[in-house]
C-alpha cells in the first residue's frame, strides 16, 4: 500500500510503506559556509532531513494513530537536540505535532491538522549533509496509550479545532507541547511541557514515569502519575510559553527555563517584561532545589530587526561543566548565547518573588537588579544573528566537543498560520522550511 493518503502531491515524496524506519534517509544537503574570517564563528555543516510522510511515521510507531496526515511530513523534531553518545547521533524531540492559528470571526483559534499525533523522541545521525532518523519512541501514558498533543485544561490552555477552525476538538488531560530533552544515565529520558508547565520523567521505553506540575494546576484524569511539586507562581505561564529550555547538570540535577517571562501579575506585564526564570530539580530529591531570575537582553539587541519585546524567548539551555550553562536568548529569525553561572547567592526559590500577591511583580520591574534581585550574570559567547547559514527558529543546541555546537531548527512541520496553510482539499501547502542541524565552530573553547 501506498505511504501516500488520498490527494497527496506526489513532487518531492520518496519515501516507502514497508521501509525501515531506521532506513528512511534524507534527500536535501544544503553546503557548508565558506570563507568565514578567522576568529569569527562559523557553519561548518549543514544537514537536511528528507521527506518523511507523517503518516508512514507515526503509525510505524502506534499504528491506526493517525487516518490522515493532510500531506504534512516529519518535522518539529527541532524543539530540542541532546548528544546520544556516538559521534553524530543525537536525540530530538518532536513538540505537540503540527499546529496552527486561523482567524475566525475576528478571533484566532488554535489547529490541530493531525489530531492523532502523538509527541515522540528521535534518535537521528547526522553525516555528511543528511539527518537520518534512527529511531523513535512515542510519548505514552502508563498503560501505553499515546498522550497526544492536545491541550489539556478547558479555560487554562486554548481551545483545540480541526485544519480549519470550524470543528472544534476534544481536550485531552495526557496532552504534552514537549521541548526540552536529556538522557539520565539510567536510560530514561526528562522532557519538559509547556502546557502545565511540566517536567516530564519518561521510561526508556517511553512511557510518562512522573508529570511534574506546579502547585494547584489541579490537573486530572491523567493516565500517568501527576505531582505537584514546582513553584505555584508558574501557574501564570503565558499561553504557549512553558518551560522549552531542559539542561543537564553533570551531578544530575536539572534546569528548567521558562521560554518567556510569566503574565505577572497580568498579561500586559508579561507582554513588557524582559525577566524571566530558570528553576533546578533535583531527580533524586524529586523537588525543585533554586530558582533564579533571567534578564533578557533588550529585544533589538537580540534580534535588529524587531521591536516587540514579546518575541523574545529561551529556547535551550545547554551544561558546560560545573554549575555552568549557556541560554539561548532568541525571536524567530534571531538568536544569541549567553553563558551564566548559577551561583548559589542568585537563588530567589521560596522568596517574595515567587509571592504571586508581591507588587510590583519580578515581571513588573524595569531593573530588578536595582530592585534587589540577584539577577544571573552572562556573557555572550556568540550572535548566531551574524552567523552566515544559521537558519531561523533554531530551538534545541547541543555540544559537539570543546568548540562546535549542533543547532536545530523548528521547522513547525512545514506549517504557517491563517486560512492558506491547507487547500481546498485540505492538503498542507507545504512552507518549504525543512528540519536542519547545523554544525558552527567558535572561535574560543566553552
Amino acid at each position: 500500500m501506498s505511504p501516500h493518503v488520498d490527494g497527496r502531491r506526489p513532487a518531492r515524496r520518496t519515501a516507502a510503506a514497508g521501509v525501515p524506519l531506521a532506513l528512511i534517509a534524507a534527500l536535501i544537503a544544503a553546503g557548508p559556509a565558506m570563507g568565514a574570517p578567522s576568529g569569527e564563528a562559523q557553519v561548518v555543516r549543514t544537514a537536511t532531513l528528507g521527506d518523511i510522510p507523517l503518516g508512514v511515521f507515526s503509525n510505524r510507531l502506534l499504528p491506526g494513530t493517525v487516518a490522515d496526515d493532510r500531506g504534512v511530513d516529519l518535522g518539529g523534531i527541532g524543539s530540542d537536540i541532546y548528544p546520544a553518545g556516538r559521534k553524530g547521533e543525537f536525540w530530538t524531540v518532536t513538540d505537540r505535532g503540527p499546529n496552527g492559528q486561523i482567524k475566525v470571526a475576528g478571533t484566532k483559534r488554535r489547529t490541530f491538522p493531525v489530531p492523532g499525533f502523538d509527541p515522540a523522541m528521535v534518535k537521528i545521525r547526522v553525516r555528511g549533509d543528511t539527518v537520518k532518523v534512527l529511531d523513535a519512541i512515542p510519548v505514552t501514558t502508563s498503560l501505553g496509550k499515546p498522550v497526544t498533543g492536545l491541550p489539556d485544561q478547558q479555560g487554562r490552555d486554548e481551545a483545540p479545532y480541526d485544519y480549519n477552525a470550524l470543528t472544534a476538538l476534544s481536550y485531552n488531560p495526557n496532552g504534552l507541547d514537549t521541548e526540552g530533552i536529556v538522557r539520565a544515565s539510567d536510560g530514561t529520558f526528562w522532557l519538559v511541557d509547556e502546557y502545565g508547565p511540566s517536567l516530564v520523567h519518561v521510561s526508556a521505553r517511553g512511557k510518562v514515569l512522573t508529570r511534574y506540575v506546579p502547585k494547584g494546576l489541579n490537573l486530572t484524569g491523567a493516565g500517568y502519575p501527576v505531582v505537584e511539586a514546582l513553584p505555584s507562581v508558574l501557574l501564570h505561564r503565558k499561553i504557549n510559553r512553558g518551560f522549552e529550555g531542559l539542561a543537564q547538570l553533570p551531578g544530575g540535577e536539572l534546569v528548567l527555563a521558562v521560554q518567556s517571562p510569566l503574565s505577572l501579575p497580568d498579561t500586559s506585564a508579561g507582554e513588557f517584561s524582559r525577566t524571566t526564570r530558570l528553576l533546578r530539580f533535583s531527580p533524586k530529591k524529586k523537588t525543585v532545589t533554586a530558582e533564579y531570575a533571567y534578564r533578557f537582553d533588550p529585544v533589538n539587541v537580540v534580534d535588529p530587526s524587531e521591536d516587540d519585546t514579546s518575541e523574545l524567548k529561551i529556547s535551550s539551555v545547554v551544561a558546560v561543566g560545573g554549575d555552568r550553562l549557556l541560554v539561548e536568548e532568541r525571536t524567530d529569525k534571531a538568536a544569541r548565547l549567553q553563558l551564566v553561572r548559577l551561583d548559589r547567592s542568585s537563588n530567589i526559590l521560596g522568596s517574595t518573588w515567587d509571592d504571586d500577591t508581591t507588587s510590583p511583580s519580578l515581571e513588573q520591574l524595569d531593573d530588578p537588579a536595582a530592585s534587589g534581585v540577584p539577577v544571573l550574570a552572562k556573557n555572550l559567547v556568540v550572535d548566531l544573528g551574524t552567523v552566515a547559514g544559521v537558519p531561523g527558529k533554531i530551538e534545541g543546541v547541543a555540544r559537539v566537543d570543546h568548540d562546535t555546537l549542533a543547532l536545530i531548527n523548528d521547522n513547525d512541520f512545514g506549517m504557517t498560520d491563517g486560512a492558506g496553510a491547507f487547500d481546498a482539499d485540505g492538503r498542507l501547502v507545504d512552507s518549504g522550511v525543512e528540519t536542519t542541524v547545523s554544525y558552527v565552530r567558535l572561535p574560543h573553547r566553552l
